[in-house]
């Protein structure tokens, strides 16, 4: 596929000079990799590489925070009973056992309830009302849900139930009428970070509710390792607070005594002691998720409560199960997917894919929709139809808001909500057409030629000769890795092969080769191209003609053997044309 190589603007030279002095002569490419991040100075540089707990927001910023906690000790000290509801994915599962955890070791008698995704569809539910008010709960606590669940609030409110709504997700035009509502992304809320998981904002009130019992503050670090399953999980942006939570989390998570997730690592194969962003969002996560994918996401909750170690694989090795069974569900439904998208690709006025079929489950429509993007770049809505209503899952590519597209077409819907790049949505059976009409014409108000080209961003160039143990120890420091914060991208032209590429894997569908500057050949990196074999002509052009490659490229470190090396991760090659970059 083409991509579009976006050049970070040229650093100022004497910044890149200052402050590479300042941090022992850093090789350019990373100074300037950091500041593309925004980052100039040495203390700025020193809070970068060096996330400090002391550094997090005071919790009572946010607004209704002081109710909020309030209202939780108040439940302690009348001995009242408290019902968690949580949304049914990862941050959701995470956010209801990080809560239930931490108010019975407080003292409260909690229970917990996650809706259904088929039977009780997303967020606030009044099925889930009727159940806190048989279990005499006189407060519910929902997390990562509840912001926009205006006629919800007020049932609760006529049962006698106080609701306590942490979310996330942008607020729609009435806020509910709740005991307390915590939500970063309020207009009126002053709280100095608005991009926390829905986990995040109920780690924050832990630390509030400790403070009112004068507990101490380090207590709610115990909760790190499941906020930072929450935090790679949920695609937020890993910068300000999230960097913090996310690096000291995965510290936590290395370590962790929580059976639950020692048996997710087991089943998944990853080894804690080295646990990093990606095997969480390629690991963990997916198979938490499964639980509210296909089944009922209340056993993934379960699982992160368990106090057995032999309970607690069993539970892990069901979910694997479940995901296996998930991803053999994807292949099926993204093929009629595919298909569908197809036939209206054959449009040249369709802007946003939208495809709709009765009998494709629930749970994966969004993993699909996902799949959608990365086939043919332009955002897609996957729709399925449950107890007569269509419900589905929007994905979009950089620069276009999905949710400002959806809410457009809000006098079709029923419910919807999200982020700028993925929402949920529910509607009428006859709305379907008017619907992806309307959304296109949405979608279209915002969209570019040049935006429906995949955009890789660069941040500086380099000379391979630069690339060394000290440079690969300073970059690992980078992480974790994730929006806000990706993989620095690295650009490096006049390069030559040194020996002939070759084809990897049983389809031959990955590429690998080795390549060193043509100026000076003392470095030979080998390089990997995954998924790239469209390449290999070019690579065997550039050999055979002598015409040299730029490429742009991730670093890694790959393991054979028990041998370490430095390895070039390709995501783009070009025939080079020009000697310098512009």
């Amino acid at each position: 596929m083409q991509h579009r190589w976006v050049f970070q603007p040229s650093a100022d030279c004497e910044l890149v000079e200052s402050l590479s002095s300042s941090l022992n002569n850093l090789p350019h490419a990373l100074t300037e990799a950091l500041v593309t991040r925004g980052i100039s100075t040495f203390e700025e540089a020193k809070d970068f590489f060096r996330p400090n707990l002391d550094h997090l927001h005071d919790p009572f910023l946010m607004k209704g925070m002081d109710t909020a906690a309030d209202r939780i000790v108040e439940a302690r000290d009348s001995g009242q009973k408290v019902m968690v509801y949580g949304d049914y994915d990862v941050d959701g599962t995470t956010s209801t056992a990080l809560m239930v955890h931490f108010l019975k070791s407080i003292g409260i008698t909690a229970s917990f309830w996650i809706p259904h995704r088929i039977k009780n569809g997303y967020g606030l539910c009044n099925a889930g009302i009727d159940v806190a008010e048989e279990r005499g709960a006189a407060l519910i606590v929902a997390l990562d849900c509840g912001i926009t669940a205006v006629d919800e609030a007020a049932y609760a409110k006529e049962k006698g139930i106080d609701l306590v709504i942490c979310d996330h997700h942008k607020p729609g035009d009435i806020i509910p009428d709740a005991t307390a509502v915590l939500d970063p992304k309020q207009e009126d809320c002053t709280y100095p970070f608005d991009e926390l998981s829905g986990c995040g904002v109920g780690f924050k009130l832990i630390q509030a509710v400790l403070s009112r019992l004068g507990e101490p503050a380090e207590e709610a670090f115990e909760y790190l390792d499941l906020v930072a399953i929450s935090t790679a999980s949920d695609i937020v942006p890993l910068e300000g607070e999230n960097r913090i939570l996310m690096r000291e989390g995965i510290e936590k998570l290395r370590t962790t005594s929580r059976k639950g997730l020692r048996g997710l690592a087991r089943v998944a194969k990853i080894d804690l002691e080295h646990v990093a962003s990606r095997n969480i969002l390629f690991g963990m996560g997916p198979r938490i998720n499964a639980a509210g994918r296909l089944e009922d996401a209340g056993f993934a909750v379960e699982l992160l409560l368990s106090e057995s170690d032999a309970s607690a694989y069993e539970m892990a090795q069901q979910l694997d199960e479940s995901n296996t069974r998930r991803r053999e569900m994807d292949r099926d439904v993204l093929k009629e997917a595919l298909a569908k998208a197809e036939r209206q690709l054959s449009n040249e006025q369709c802007h946003c894919l939208v495809v709709h079929d009765e009998e494709w489950h629930p749970g994966i429509v969004g993993i699909v929709a996902s799949r959608l993007v990365e086939r043919f770049y332009r955002p897609a809505i996957v729709l399925t139809t449950v107890n007569g209503e269509v419900k589905g899952s929007a994905r979009s590519i950089l620069g276009v808001n999905i949710y400002n597209a959806i809410k457009a077409c809000s006098g079709l819907l029923s419910q919807f909500g999200g982020h700028d790049y993925a929402a949920g949505l529910s509607m009428q059976d006859g709305n379907v057409s008017l619907f992806r009409d309307q959304v296109n014409e949405a979608v279209a108000s915002q969209i570019t030629p040049e935006l429906l080209v995949p955009v890789i961003e660069v941040d500086a160039p380099v000379s391979l000769n630069e690339i060394d143990k000290r440079f690969w120890a300073v970059l690992k420091q980078f992480a974790p890795f994730g929006p806000a914060n990706t993989e620095p991208v690295f650009h490096a032209e006049n390069l030559e092969l040194s020996r002939a590429p070759m084809r990897m894997g049983r389809d031959g569908s990955h590429i690998k080769f080795w390549v060193r500057q043509r100026t000076n050949s003392r470095h030979v990196f080998e390089a990997v191209g995954f998924g790239m074999h469209d390449y290999f002509g070019m690579l065997q052009q550039s050999m055979k003609e002598r015409i040299p490659l730029e490429m742009v490229f991730n670093l890694s470190e790959n393991q054979w053997n028990g041998v370490r090396t430095l390895q070039l991760k390709a995501r783009d090659l070009r025939l080079q044309k020009r000697t310098i970059r512009q």
